[in-house]
């Protein structure tokens, strides 16, 4: 295969060097050009396309989101936003990927060339990510989503024991609390959109897991409420899951599903990344399967990789109803194929099956 060409968009000379230092240790990328603004990048790009594109939020002559735009107009092409991690920058951010961008890659204002460094298997990861993204997705609007987080990568992948231990069912056979549990990666930002905006402010509780670093997932939820009928908050620690209410994990914490009588509430806890992650949607899958069992539904949607995959076959071996995301709308096929593969599905569903799925299963249908 031809490794992935990358075009690197970043005012910042510190960024290009050392981005271009390490991405051109992995086989499969070659940096085709590291330029300092939107205009030499266009420049370049008449010469040759890229594959995929890294680019900064802020920079002289033309911001990055307004060149996103205008690439995603012409010709979409796979865009990480390499974006420092600020409330302001994360707000920004969220614009990019509701504009067509499919992951985040944060930077720190302070440290920059160590946290590159020690990123670079991360950064490498999401332009491999980013190259397997279904552009037919990013052309309809129906992208964005995961982030580099900004943990260093474990010598060894942990599962989720190594948050919470599996078995031991602490259900209830029957309540009238019911439970959606959700988990996204690559493309989900806008997929959980079209999902949670099409829910009535009497669904069952909603608990999400998308990929995202801190601060990104407060603004992601932000943004989320004042689109959706039901409220939409970043999780607290000890918060109950009430009907009309989706709760998304916060970046850089677990989110675990608890009981408390017949209610059930979150645990937003501290812990080691599971599947290279944290929040883990394993973690979450694992936590409904144990304390929900059949009063849960589990929803693997769009990403790379095998995080749920696991955790959504445990919440089925639980009783719960379980559904993965089709390939044909997934910009990335990862996690729902591998949920597919290990028997954790019961139903595959396009994207826009989702909504009545949930009011469905909410009424009893199975």
């Amino acid at each position: 295969m031809n490794p992935i060409r990358v075009l690197l968009v970043d005012d910042s000379a510190v960024v290009r060097q050392v981005l271009t230092e390490q991405l051109a240790r992995d086989p499969a990328i070659t940096v085709i050009a590291a330029v300092a603004d939107p205009l030499f990048a266009m420049a370049r790009m008449q010469k040759e396309w890229p594959d995929v594109i890294i680019l900064d939020i802020e920079m002289p002559r033309m911001d990055g989101l307004t060149f996103l735009r205008k690439i995603m107009d012409e010709r979409p092409t796979p865009v990480v936003i390499c974006s420092t991690l600020t409330e302001k920058g994360a707000t920004t951010t969220l614009e990019a990927l509701a504009a067509g961008a499919v992951s985040i890659v944060t930077k720190p204002k302070l440290g920059l060339k160590r946290f590159m460094e020690e990123a670079s298997a991360d950064l490498a990861t999401a332009v491999k990510a980013a190259a397997q993204a279904n552009l037919r997705r990013l052309r309809i609007g129906a992208p964005p989503g995961d982030a580099v987080r900004r943990d260093s990568t474990p010598a060894m992948k942990l599962s989720a024991d190594a948050v919470l231990a599996p078995g031991g069912s602490c259900a209830l056979q029957q309540t009238t609390e019911r439970i959606v549990a959700i988990g996204a990666s690559t493309g989900g930002t806008q997929a959980l959109e079209h999902v949670l905006t099409a829910l009535p402010s009497g669904c069952p509780g909603v608990a999400v897991v998308q990929h995202m670093p801190e601060k990104f997932t407060r603004a992601f939820a932000e943004r989320l409420n004042r689109l959706c009928r039901i409220e939409v908050r970043e999780a607290r620690h000890g918060e109950r899951l009430l009907p009309g209410y989706a709760l998304i994990a916060p970046g850089g914490k677990h989110m675990m599903l608890k009981r408390s009588g017949a209610y059930y509430c979150v645990d937003v806890i501290d812990g080691p990344v599971v599947n290279r992650h944290r929040p883990s949607v394993d973690v979450l899958f694992r936590s409904a399967a144990k304390y929900a069992g059949a009063n849960a539904l589990g929803i693997i949607m769009t990403g790379m990789g095998d995080d749920g995959a696991r955790g959504l076959r445990e919440m089925r071996d639980a009783g719960a109803s379980t559904i993965a995301q089709d390939e044909a709308t997934c910009v990335v096929f990862g996690m729902p194929k591998e949920a597919v593969r290990l028997g954790g599905a019961q139903r595959v569903l396009p994207l826009s099956g989702l909504p009545r799925a949930i009011l469905e299963w909410a009424a009893g249908a199975k």
